[in-house]
């Protein structure tokens, strides 16, 4: 094989395993961010309540983009896994900050309001940019 076909093939190893990291952190963090809600999201979600997909696709998205700039600023795997660890806890203490100064945040999304979802969505994404944007050191 000459040397481009395997920097190539090494290229598809690195791939494959931020990929994967990165999957797996995503998996993490939607089974982190639906016990830190009161309210069962993907269960609401199925009954077809559009609030609970509006906030929670926001905190996916708040989510992944600080996670993809830890992969592209990240010194290293280990480097990457750590930020993308500190990008989930970001994202957690948005909802616990939010509903701290709208109280009634969790009643209104159970409530199916789009407004309220819309606004902790849009805080999520919001403050997933300004932390992708803080890792680019």
């Amino acid at each position: 094989m000459n040397a481009t076909l395997l920097d190539s093939m090494q290229g598809l190893i690195d791939f494959g395993t931020y990929f994967v990291a990165a999957l797996a952190y995503l998996l993490l963090f939607c089974v982190i961010y639906c016990k830190v809600t009161p309210y069962d999201e993907l269960k609401m979600v199925r009954e077809g309540k559009l609030a609970p997909a509006i906030s929670f696709g926001g905190a996916l998205i708040g989510f992944v983009l600080p996670l993809q700039s830890a992969i592209s600023h990240s010194v290293g795997f280990v480097d990457m896994l750590i930020w993308a660890l500190i990008a989930m806890v970001v994202q957690i203490l948005v909802f616990a900050l939010v509903r701290l100064f709208f109280r009634d945040l969790v009643q209104q999304i159970e409530e199916d309001q789009v407004a309220a979802a819309t606004l902790l969505a849009l805080f999520a994404i919001a403050i997933g940019v300004l932390n992708a944007a803080s890792m680019t050191y």
